[in-house]
């Protein structure tokens, strides 16, 4: 039987060395679709704007 090397990975550019190796990994916890959080986001505007509308301070 062969020998196996440990894998070596490539060097990463200079520009985004952090950024790479963040987005390979993955963690644990709450997945959520960017077009929820936006939706989520303007409901919450909209819900601001309407308790304003109906109960002015």
């Amino acid at each position: 039987m062969s020998k196996r090397r440990p894998r070596r990975e490539a060097p990463l550019p200079a520009t985004a060395a952090g950024l790479l190796r963040f987005f390979e990994e993955e963690g644990k916890g709450i997945k959520i679709r960017p077009e929820a959080v936006v939706g989520i986001g303007i409901a919450m505007i909209v819900m601001v704007l309407l308790l304003r509308l109906i109960a002015p301070i």
